[in-house]
Protein backbone atom coordinates (compact mmCIF):
# COMPACT_ATOMS: atom_id res chain seq x y z
CA UNK A 1 0.00 0.00 0.00
CA UNK A 2 1.23 3.47 -0.91
CA UNK A 3 0.48 5.45 2.24
CA UNK A 4 1.27 8.80 0.59
CA UNK A 5 -1.42 8.26 -2.07
CA UNK A 6 -3.84 7.16 0.65
CA UNK A 7 -3.14 10.25 2.75
CA UNK A 8 -3.50 12.58 -0.24
CA UNK A 9 -6.78 10.93 -1.23
CA UNK A 10 -8.26 11.06 2.27
CA UNK A 11 -7.34 14.75 2.64
CA UNK A 12 -8.87 15.67 -0.74
CA UNK A 13 -12.09 13.73 -0.11
CA UNK A 14 -12.45 15.05 3.45
CA UNK A 15 -11.88 18.69 2.49
CA UNK A 16 -14.23 18.40 -0.48
CA UNK A 17 -17.03 16.88 1.63
CA UNK A 18 -16.55 19.52 4.35
CA UNK A 19 -16.73 22.35 1.81
CA UNK A 20 -19.68 20.73 0.01
CA UNK A 21 -21.72 20.14 3.16
CA UNK A 22 -20.76 23.58 4.54
CA UNK A 23 -22.01 25.28 1.38
CA UNK A 24 -25.16 23.27 0.73
CA UNK A 25 -26.47 22.43 4.20
CA UNK A 26 -25.17 25.01 6.68
CA UNK A 27 -27.68 27.82 6.18
CA UNK A 28 -25.86 30.32 8.41
CA UNK A 29 -22.40 29.32 7.24
CA UNK A 30 -22.51 30.82 3.76
CA UNK A 31 -20.08 29.32 1.26
CA UNK A 32 -17.39 26.91 2.38
CA UNK A 33 -13.77 28.14 2.57
CA UNK A 34 -12.78 26.59 -0.77
CA UNK A 35 -15.98 27.62 -2.54
CA UNK A 36 -15.69 31.17 -1.22
CA UNK A 37 -12.16 31.61 -2.58
CA UNK A 38 -12.92 29.97 -5.91
CA UNK A 39 -16.12 31.98 -6.34
CA UNK A 40 -14.29 35.27 -5.80
CA UNK A 41 -11.57 34.20 -8.24
CA UNK A 42 -14.11 33.10 -10.86
CA UNK A 43 -15.96 36.41 -10.53
CA UNK A 44 -12.82 38.53 -10.77
CA UNK A 45 -11.75 36.71 -13.93
CA UNK A 46 -15.23 36.87 -15.46
CA UNK A 47 -15.52 40.60 -14.77
CA UNK A 48 -12.12 41.32 -16.31
CA UNK A 49 -12.93 39.33 -19.43
CA UNK A 50 -16.41 40.86 -19.82
CA UNK A 51 -15.20 44.48 -19.73
CA UNK A 52 -18.56 45.43 -18.20
CA UNK A 53 -20.60 43.99 -21.06
CA UNK A 54 -24.03 43.60 -19.43
CA UNK A 55 -25.02 40.46 -21.36
CA UNK A 56 -21.74 38.72 -20.62
CA UNK A 57 -21.84 39.74 -16.95
CA UNK A 58 -25.32 38.25 -16.64
CA UNK A 59 -23.71 34.86 -17.36
CA UNK A 60 -21.44 35.16 -14.32
CA UNK A 61 -23.88 33.58 -11.87
CA UNK A 62 -24.63 30.45 -13.93
CA UNK A 63 -20.94 30.13 -14.86
CA UNK A 64 -19.82 30.35 -11.23
CA UNK A 65 -22.48 27.89 -10.09
CA UNK A 66 -21.51 25.33 -12.76
CA UNK A 67 -17.81 25.88 -12.04
CA UNK A 68 -18.42 25.29 -8.32
CA UNK A 69 -20.28 22.03 -8.96
CA UNK A 70 -17.60 20.94 -11.45
CA UNK A 71 -14.86 21.68 -8.91
CA UNK A 72 -16.57 19.52 -6.27
CA UNK A 73 -16.98 16.68 -8.79
CA UNK A 74 -13.36 16.87 -9.91
CA UNK A 75 -11.95 16.94 -6.38
CA UNK A 76 -14.17 14.11 -5.13
CA UNK A 77 -13.25 12.02 -8.15
CA UNK A 78 -9.54 12.81 -7.82
CA UNK A 79 -9.55 12.03 -4.10
CA UNK A 80 -11.11 8.61 -4.54
CA UNK A 81 -8.75 7.88 -7.43
CA UNK A 82 -5.78 8.47 -5.11
CA UNK A 83 -7.34 6.31 -2.40
CA UNK A 84 -7.91 3.33 -4.70
CA UNK A 85 -4.51 3.79 -6.36
CA UNK A 86 -2.87 3.44 -2.94
CA UNK A 87 -3.90 -0.22 -2.79
CA UNK A 88 -3.25 -3.35 -4.86
CA UNK A 89 -6.54 -4.81 -3.65
CA UNK A 90 -8.62 -3.58 -6.60
CA UNK A 91 -8.87 -6.47 -9.05
CA UNK A 92 -9.16 -6.30 -12.83
CA UNK A 93 -11.79 -8.99 -13.40
CA UNK A 94 -11.07 -9.23 -17.15
CA UNK A 95 -7.37 -10.04 -17.32
CA UNK A 96 -6.18 -9.78 -13.72
CA UNK A 97 -3.24 -7.57 -14.67
CA UNK A 98 -2.03 -4.49 -12.77
CA UNK A 99 -4.25 -1.41 -13.02
CA UNK A 100 -3.16 1.90 -14.51
CA UNK A 101 -4.03 5.36 -13.21
CA UNK A 102 -6.64 5.71 -15.95
CA UNK A 103 -8.28 2.49 -14.78
CA UNK A 104 -8.25 3.64 -11.16
CA UNK A 105 -9.92 6.88 -12.24
CA UNK A 106 -12.40 4.88 -14.33
CA UNK A 107 -13.25 2.67 -11.35
CA UNK A 108 -13.57 5.62 -8.95
CA UNK A 109 -15.84 7.47 -11.39
CA UNK A 110 -18.12 4.49 -11.83
CA UNK A 111 -18.46 4.07 -8.07
CA UNK A 112 -19.22 7.74 -7.47
CA UNK A 113 -21.82 8.19 -10.21
CA UNK A 114 -23.25 4.65 -10.51
CA UNK A 115 -22.68 1.38 -8.65
CA UNK A 116 -19.80 0.11 -10.76
CA UNK A 117 -19.93 -2.07 -13.87
CA UNK A 118 -18.12 -5.23 -12.76
CA UNK A 119 -14.94 -4.72 -14.79
CA UNK A 120 -13.05 -3.92 -11.60
CA UNK A 121 -13.88 -5.05 -8.08
CA UNK A 122 -12.38 -4.73 -4.61
CA UNK A 123 -10.83 -7.83 -3.05
CA UNK A 124 -12.48 -9.29 0.03
CA UNK A 125 -12.06 -7.22 3.18
CA UNK A 126 -11.92 -3.56 4.09
CA UNK A 127 -11.79 -2.36 0.50
CA UNK A 128 -15.32 -3.61 -0.08
CA UNK A 129 -16.48 -1.27 2.68
CA UNK A 130 -14.39 1.54 1.19
CA UNK A 131 -16.07 1.00 -2.18
CA UNK A 132 -19.51 1.26 -0.56
CA UNK A 133 -18.47 4.47 1.19
CA UNK A 134 -17.28 5.91 -2.14
CA UNK A 135 -20.67 5.15 -3.67
CA UNK A 136 -22.36 6.79 -0.68
CA UNK A 137 -20.41 10.02 -1.13
CA UNK A 138 -21.43 10.05 -4.79
CA UNK A 139 -25.10 9.64 -3.91
CA UNK A 140 -24.74 12.37 -1.27
CA UNK A 141 -23.25 14.72 -3.83
CA UNK A 142 -25.92 14.06 -6.47
CA UNK A 143 -28.84 14.41 -4.03
CA UNK A 144 -27.67 17.54 -2.21
CA UNK A 145 -26.10 19.04 -5.35
CA UNK A 146 -29.38 18.94 -7.28
CA UNK A 147 -31.26 20.33 -4.26
CA UNK A 148 -28.73 23.14 -3.91
CA UNK A 149 -29.02 23.96 -7.61
CA UNK A 150 -32.82 24.16 -7.50
CA UNK A 151 -32.77 26.30 -4.34
CA UNK A 152 -30.34 28.79 -5.90
CA UNK A 153 -32.37 29.10 -9.10
CA UNK A 154 -35.56 29.60 -7.09
CA UNK A 155 -33.89 32.34 -5.04
CA UNK A 156 -32.68 34.06 -8.23
CA UNK A 157 -36.25 34.20 -9.52
CA UNK A 158 -37.51 35.61 -6.22
CA UNK A 159 -34.87 38.36 -6.02
CA UNK A 160 -35.53 39.46 -9.59
CA UNK A 161 -39.26 39.57 -8.86
CA UNK A 162 -38.59 41.84 -5.87
CA UNK A 163 -36.36 44.08 -7.99
CA UNK A 164 -39.07 44.36 -10.63
CA UNK A 165 -41.63 45.33 -7.97
CA UNK A 166 -39.41 48.16 -6.73
CA UNK A 167 -38.52 49.46 -10.19
CA UNK A 168 -42.21 49.40 -11.09
CA UNK A 169 -42.73 52.28 -8.67
CA UNK A 170 -39.69 54.29 -9.66
CA UNK A 171 -36.43 53.70 -11.50
CA UNK A 172 -34.54 56.18 -9.32
CA UNK A 173 -35.05 57.44 -5.75
CA UNK A 174 -36.61 60.80 -6.66
CA UNK A 175 -39.12 59.28 -9.08
CA UNK A 176 -40.13 56.66 -6.48
CA UNK A 177 -40.84 59.39 -3.93
CA UNK A 178 -42.63 61.57 -6.48
CA UNK A 179 -44.83 58.68 -7.65
CA UNK A 180 -45.76 57.82 -4.05
CA UNK A 181 -47.01 61.35 -3.28
CA UNK A 182 -50.83 61.44 -3.18
CA UNK A 183 -51.09 65.20 -2.93
CA UNK A 184 -51.27 65.25 0.87
CA UNK A 185 -48.89 62.63 2.28
CA UNK A 186 -47.12 59.34 1.56
CA UNK A 187 -49.61 57.00 3.25
CA UNK A 188 -49.95 55.03 0.02
CA UNK A 189 -46.46 53.68 0.65
CA UNK A 190 -47.27 51.98 3.96
CA UNK A 191 -48.47 48.69 2.50
CA UNK A 192 -45.60 48.59 0.01
CA UNK A 193 -43.00 49.28 2.71
CA UNK A 194 -44.33 46.37 4.74
CA UNK A 195 -44.32 44.08 1.69
CA UNK A 196 -40.81 45.07 0.65
CA UNK A 197 -39.49 44.57 4.19
CA UNK A 198 -40.90 41.02 4.35
CA UNK A 199 -39.68 40.06 0.89
CA UNK A 200 -36.25 41.54 1.50
CA UNK A 201 -35.92 39.70 4.82
CA UNK A 202 -36.66 36.48 2.96
CA UNK A 203 -34.07 37.43 0.31
CA UNK A 204 -31.47 38.11 3.03
CA UNK A 205 -31.93 34.61 4.44
CA UNK A 206 -31.37 33.22 0.92
CA UNK A 207 -28.22 35.35 0.46
CA UNK A 208 -26.85 34.07 3.76
CA UNK A 209 -27.49 30.50 2.70
CA UNK A 210 -26.36 30.93 -0.91
CA UNK A 211 -23.76 33.71 -1.31
CA UNK A 212 -23.47 32.82 -5.02
CA UNK A 213 -26.66 34.88 -5.47
CA UNK A 214 -24.53 38.03 -5.32
CA UNK A 215 -23.00 37.02 -8.64
CA UNK A 216 -26.29 36.56 -10.45
CA UNK A 217 -26.42 39.87 -12.25
CA UNK A 218 -29.40 40.92 -14.36
CA UNK A 219 -28.74 42.39 -17.80
CA UNK A 220 -31.41 45.06 -17.17
CA UNK A 221 -31.60 47.56 -14.30
CA UNK A 222 -35.27 46.95 -13.59
CA UNK A 223 -34.52 43.35 -12.51
CA UNK A 224 -31.26 44.06 -10.68
CA UNK A 225 -31.77 43.74 -6.93
CA UNK A 226 -28.57 45.64 -5.94
CA UNK A 227 -29.59 48.66 -8.06
CA UNK A 228 -33.15 48.64 -6.75
CA UNK A 229 -31.99 48.20 -3.16
CA UNK A 230 -30.04 51.44 -3.67
CA UNK A 231 -33.17 53.09 -5.11
CA UNK A 232 -35.18 51.95 -2.09
CA UNK A 233 -32.59 53.03 0.48
CA UNK A 234 -32.04 56.44 -1.14
CA UNK A 235 -35.80 56.95 -1.34
CA UNK A 236 -36.10 56.11 2.37
CA UNK A 237 -33.41 58.70 3.11
CA UNK A 238 -35.37 61.29 1.14
CA UNK A 239 -38.55 60.44 3.02
CA UNK A 240 -36.93 60.30 6.45
CA UNK A 241 -34.69 63.36 6.23
CA UNK A 242 -36.08 65.38 3.32
CA UNK A 243 -39.77 65.82 4.09
CA UNK A 244 -41.59 66.90 7.27
CA UNK A 245 -42.72 64.25 9.77
CA UNK A 246 -46.35 65.14 9.20
CA UNK A 247 -46.38 63.76 5.65
CA UNK A 248 -44.00 60.81 6.07
CA UNK A 249 -45.11 57.17 5.80
CA UNK A 250 -45.43 55.08 8.96
CA UNK A 251 -42.20 55.48 10.93
CA UNK A 252 -42.08 51.88 12.15
CA UNK A 253 -42.50 50.54 8.63
CA UNK A 254 -39.68 52.74 7.37
CA UNK A 255 -37.48 51.52 10.23
CA UNK A 256 -38.34 47.88 9.50
CA UNK A 257 -37.42 48.25 5.83
CA UNK A 258 -34.23 50.14 6.66
CA UNK A 259 -33.27 47.34 9.07
CA UNK A 260 -33.88 44.75 6.33
CA UNK A 261 -31.59 46.69 3.98
CA UNK A 262 -28.94 46.81 6.72
CA UNK A 263 -29.18 43.01 7.05
CA UNK A 264 -28.79 42.75 3.30
CA UNK A 265 -25.63 44.85 3.43
CA UNK A 266 -24.27 42.61 6.19
CA UNK A 267 -24.32 39.67 3.74
CA UNK A 268 -21.72 41.42 1.56
CA UNK A 269 -18.84 40.50 3.86
CA UNK A 270 -19.42 36.78 3.35
CA UNK A 271 -18.92 37.31 -0.39
CA UNK A 272 -15.78 39.45 0.00
CA UNK A 273 -17.58 42.56 -1.23
CA UNK A 274 -16.08 45.69 0.32
CA UNK A 275 -17.43 49.20 0.60
CA UNK A 276 -16.32 51.70 -2.02
CA UNK A 277 -13.52 54.14 -1.31
CA UNK A 278 -15.64 57.03 -2.60
CA UNK A 279 -19.03 58.37 -1.57
CA UNK A 280 -21.67 58.35 -4.32
CA UNK A 281 -23.71 61.49 -5.12
CA UNK A 282 -26.89 61.71 -3.09
CA UNK A 283 -30.32 62.86 -4.15
CA UNK A 284 -31.07 66.56 -3.78
CA UNK A 285 -34.37 68.00 -2.62
CA UNK A 286 -34.71 69.90 -5.88
CA UNK A 287 -35.44 66.57 -7.60
CA UNK A 288 -38.75 66.29 -5.77
CA UNK A 289 -41.99 67.68 -7.18
CA UNK A 290 -42.73 71.25 -6.19
CA UNK A 291 -45.96 70.14 -4.51
CA UNK A 292 -44.03 68.02 -1.96
CA UNK A 293 -43.07 69.96 1.18
CA UNK A 294 -39.40 69.67 2.14
CA UNK A 295 -37.24 70.44 5.15
CA UNK A 296 -34.41 72.93 5.36
CA UNK A 297 -31.73 72.02 2.79
CA UNK A 298 -28.88 72.45 5.30
CA UNK A 299 -30.34 69.96 7.79
CA UNK A 300 -30.93 67.48 4.96
CA UNK A 301 -27.31 67.77 3.83
CA UNK A 302 -26.07 67.12 7.37
CA UNK A 303 -28.25 64.03 7.60
CA UNK A 304 -26.89 62.69 4.33
CA UNK A 305 -23.33 63.16 5.56
CA UNK A 306 -24.10 60.83 8.46
CA UNK A 307 -25.07 58.11 5.97
CA UNK A 308 -21.81 58.17 4.01
CA UNK A 309 -20.49 54.82 5.30
CA UNK A 310 -23.77 53.07 4.52
CA UNK A 311 -23.87 54.59 1.05
CA UNK A 312 -20.29 53.55 0.34
CA UNK A 313 -21.33 49.97 1.12
CA UNK A 314 -24.16 50.29 -1.36
CA UNK A 315 -21.81 51.72 -3.97
CA UNK A 316 -19.37 48.85 -3.34
CA UNK A 317 -22.19 46.41 -4.10
CA UNK A 318 -23.15 48.25 -7.28
CA UNK A 319 -19.51 48.42 -8.41
CA UNK A 320 -18.99 44.72 -7.71
CA UNK A 321 -21.84 43.79 -10.03
CA UNK A 322 -20.70 46.25 -12.71
CA UNK A 323 -23.93 48.22 -12.41
CA UNK A 324 -24.49 51.98 -12.55
CA UNK A 325 -25.48 54.02 -9.51
CA UNK A 326 -29.21 54.91 -9.92
CA UNK A 327 -30.12 58.53 -10.36
CA UNK A 328 -27.62 59.03 -13.17
CA UNK A 329 -28.45 59.50 -16.82
CA UNK A 330 -30.26 56.79 -18.78
CA UNK A 331 -31.76 55.08 -15.76
CA UNK A 332 -34.69 54.06 -17.84
CA UNK A 333 -32.56 51.79 -20.04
Amino acid sequence: MDQLYLLIGIIIVALTLIDFIWTTLWVDGGAGPLTNKLTSAYWTLHKQVSRNNSKFLSLAGPTILVATLATWIFLLWAGWTFIFASSDMIVDTKDGGPMSWVEYAYYAGYLIFTLGNGEFAPDDGIWQIVAIFATGTGMLFITFGVTYLLQVLSAVTEKRSLAASISGIGKNPASLVNNAWNGQNFDHLNLLLDTFANELSNAVSKYNAYPVLHYYRSSTHDRSLPVNIVVLDEALALLKYGVPNTVQPNTLLMQELSSSITSYLDTLHSSSIDESSVTPPHQVLANLDESIPTVDAASYERAMESLEKRRRKLLGLVEMTGERWPGTANDDE
